[in-house]
C-alpha cells in the first residue's frame, strides 16, 4: 500500500519486532540446553522488551491521542483495539520473565507463555498495519507525524547507537541504505564506524 506519510521506519520497527519474536520462539524450543538460563542472560530478549515498550509507549501517548478528535466512531473503536492490544503484551512479556525465574515450573510454562507473545504482538502488529496505518495516514498531519517520531527518538535517547543497528539488523541492504540516507551524514557515519561493530560484537542469543 502507498501513503502520504513515510511509513518507513514504523515499518523497520515491525519488522525487526517480528524478526525478535521468531529469536525468542527458536530459543524456546531449544531441547539440548535449557532455554530459561539463555533468555535469562539474552542481550537481544532484553533489547527486545526495551525497544518494544518504547515503540507501544510513544504510540500511546504521541499517536492515539492526536487522533482521537479527528476520526470516526469506527476510527475510535479501532484506537481503542490499538490500546488494548498494546496493554495485552506488557503481562505476557513479565509472565515470560517469571517464567524464566521460576526453577521449579518455569520450564513448563516458557513454551506457551512465548506461544501468546508470539500470537498476540503478531496479531497486533498485523492489525495496525492492515488498519491502523492506513487511519494514522488519512489522520494525520505531516507536523503531527513528525511529532510521534520526535516523542518516539526522545524516548529512545540514549540508547541510539544500540537501537538503530537493532532497528537495521538483517533487513535488505537496500532498505539500509534508503534509511540511512534520510539522516545527517554525522549519525550515518557513526552508525558505519561505531555502531554498527559494536552492535555486531554482541552476543545476543
Amino acid at each position: 500500500m502507498t501513503y502520504r506519510l513515510d511509513m518507513s521506519m514504523m515499518l523497520a520497527m515491525h519488522d525487526a519486532l517480528r524478526r525478535e519474536l521468531e529469536r525468542v520462539a527458536r530459543v524456546a524450543a531449544k531441547t539440548g540446553d535449557d532455554p530459561r538460563r539463555i533468555l535469562r542472560a539474552a542481550v537481544g530478549w532484553e533489547l527486545f522488551k526495551k525497544f518494544l515498550r518504547v515503540h507501544h509507549t510513544s504510540e500511546d501517548v504521541a499517536l492515539w491521542p492526536a487522533m482521537r478528535d479527528a476520526v470516526s466512531a469506527d476510527g475510535l473503536a479501532l484506537l481503542d483495539a490499538m490500546e488494548d492490544e498494546h496493554a495485552a503484551i506488557d503481562p505476557l512479556l513479565d509472565g515470560v520473565d517469571a517464567a524464566l525465574a521460576d526453577r521449579e515450573n518455569g520450564a513448563e510454562r516458557l513454551g506457551g507463555l512465548v506461544d501468546a507473545l508470539v500470537t498476540g504482538l503478531g496479531g497486533h502488529l498485523r492489525h495496525e498495519e492492515s488498519e491502523g496505518l492506513a487511519l494514522i495516514d488519512a489522520t494525520l498531519g505531516e507536523e503531527q507525524w513528525s511529532r510521534f517520531g520526535q516523542t518516539h527518538r526522545e524516548r529512545i535517547g540514549g540508547d541510539a547507537p544500540t537501537y538503530l543497528p537493532w532497528l537495521l539488523d538483517d533487513k535488505d541492504p537496500r532498505v539500509v541504505a534508503a534509511i540511512l540516507d534520510g539522516m545527517p551524514a554525522a549519525l550515518r557515519e557513526a552508525y558505519r564506524d561505531e555502531w554498527r561493530p559494536a552492535y555486531d560484537r554482541l552476543n545476543l542469543y
